[in-house]
């Protein structure tokens, strides 16, 4: 089973959601999960990536998933010198046992091209990057989610489910 993931931060609290799916090219989720984390008191201070991974962890733990992949909505990396981002935490928190996928659609600061994967003529291409897995094989299977959008098809959904959109 792979896992489409995402998070929703609010006041006090974060929605994880889970959009699970057999194929690369699967054009709907198998099964879906969420799992609201209510934020500590005093509130976390920093960037929301640095929530992300408890949160996504918490999912994981909570339904007692083990995915074979993980695609994340957001970045592995913060930039190409591969500071951590949510994506790293979890690959780490998870032994590196379950390779971690990132897509964002900003360039925040990747510069260098070899990390864009163009998924639809005439919008910006998206923000591969990952831990686990070669960058090559990342962005061929990124490439090949379903979905003629710039995000594939479940990525929108997770992203949906995760700020509460999709009951």
């Amino acid at each position: 089973m792979k896992l489409a993931l995402s998070v929703h931060h609010e006041a006090g609290a974060s929605l994880a959601a889970a959009v699970a799916f057999d194929d690369w090219n699967a054009a709907e989720a198998t099964r879906t999960w969420t799992t609201r984390v209510e934020a500590p008191t005093p509130p976390a201070k920093g960037p929301a990536w640095q929530r992300d991974a408890p949160a996504l962890l918490e999912l994981l733990r909570a339904h007692g998933l083990q995915p074979e992949s993980i695609v994340l909505d957001g970045y592995v990396h913060l930039d190409e010198r591969d500071t951590p981002g949510a994506g790293r935490l979890l690959f780490d928190a998870l032994e590196g046992k379950v390779p971690v996928i990132g897509i964002a659609k900003s360039a925040g600061a990747f510069t260098h091209p070899q990390f864009e994967v163009p998924r639809e003529e005439e919008t910006p291409p998206v923000i591969v990057t990952c831990a686990g897995i070669d960058l090559g094989a990342a962005k061929a299977r990124v490439r090949a989610m379903h979905g003629r959008k710039r995000m594939p098809t479940l990525m929108k959904l997770v992203d949906r489910i995760a700020r509460g959109k999709v009951t």
